[in-house]
């Protein structure tokens, strides 16, 4: 139930051994597909999936949380046997994350909860993660950090740096490991959203657009591999965070934060808002139309009837 062996990931290189970043994917891809196979009544394969994600998220819980954050455990990329990285001879495979606290070691996790998939690993251990990566990765002010790549961040400015190794550097780490990216940024971001840490989630966002506020650098292009790349996109994320916002086409379900204000929402054939107040709730379409079977609004759920919308419509319903 978990990711072993050689895994060739966004960092451009091979990570070899059991990883919170690949493995928290594997953990999400899991329980996507026994969500899917439920709905075509596969109950066979959804079995399986739901087999082999209760036993990789116990393994990873139980080898891989240190205590503060997910780690790599590193193995021979030819025998795929542990490395003992106590003994100061072992040879270590270069461009590894090892003990290091990786930006978005938890990205699985940030997918998951966009996609109403719920934890992938100990909640606990979640949030204490995320902390942690505020803690270790957070820097404040640049002016005296080495980078030994691109620069996306300097002088007085601030960010989340892409590892940290609190417990100790590879001499050897995967080649960004200095560097600061917002797609990273806004990932640890969305997830510290989702975890309740509000003010350090915005604490991280308000530093990416005070870097890019027209004066530093375009506000409209958040660079990595060249201009307009498509990762700084997780930003939207944090919308759908803090409207706490799911749609399932299969149940006909929509669900909002019980935070009294008014939040956007798009589920692929529409698009609107909905406007919350302690008692009520406001659906208007602006766009498409709309069939609903339940609106859940923060832990109230209320079963709809015949209800449908077109564009330009709306209806307001109580939820006492």
């Amino acid at each position: 139930g978990i990711m072993e062996g050689s895994q060739h990931n966004t960092m451009d290189v091979n990570y070899f051994g059991p990883n919170p970043q690949m493995g928290f994917w594997y953990m999400g891809a899991l329980k996507a597909a026994e969500k899917m196979a439920l709905a075509m009544k596969d109950k066979t394969f959804a079995k399986k999936c739901n087999t082999l994600f209760r036993q990789g998220s116990t393994w990873m819980d139980a080898n891989l949380f240190n205590g503060e954050y997910y780690e790599h455990k590193i193995t021979d990329p030819e025998t795929f046997e542990y490395l003992d990285m106590r003994n100061p001879d072992v040879k270590v495979p270069p461009f590894q994350l090892g003990k290091g606290c990786l930006v978005d070691q938890l990205v699985g996790q940030y997918m998951a909860h966009i996609c109403g998939l719920g934890y992938l690993g100990d909640k606990e251990h979640i949030r204490t993660t995320l902390g942690s990566i505020m803690k270790y990765n957070y820097v404040k002010d640049f002016s005296r950090h080495f980078n030994n790549m691109r620069s996306y961040v300097m002088g007085d400015e601030s960010g989340l740096l892409m590892a940290s190794w609190p417990k100790g550097r590879l001499e050897v780490p995967f080649p960004y490991f200095a560097e600061v990216m917002t797609g990273f940024e806004y990932c640890a971001a969305v997830g510290m959203i989702y975890e309740g840490m509000e003010k350090e989630a915005l604490t991280c966002i308000r530093a990416i657009r005070d870097r890019h506020d027209g004066a530093k650098r375009n506000p409209f292009s958040e660079a990595e591999c060249g201009h307009h790349y498509a990762r700084s996109m997780a930003s939207w994320a944090a919308v759908i965070a803090l409207s706490d916002f799911q749609y399932s086409g299969v149940d006909r379900r929509m669900h909002f934060t019980d935070r009294p204000g008014c939040y956007f929402w798009s589920n692929g054939y529409a698009w609107g808002t909905c406007t919350v107040t302690d008692d009520t709730a406001t659906i208007e379409v602006l766009k498409g139309s709309l069939q609903l079977d339940k609106l859940v609004i923060g832990d109230k759920e209320k079963r709809l009837k015949n209800f449908r919308l077109a564009s330009g419509e709306n209806r307001i319903i109580k939820l006492s």
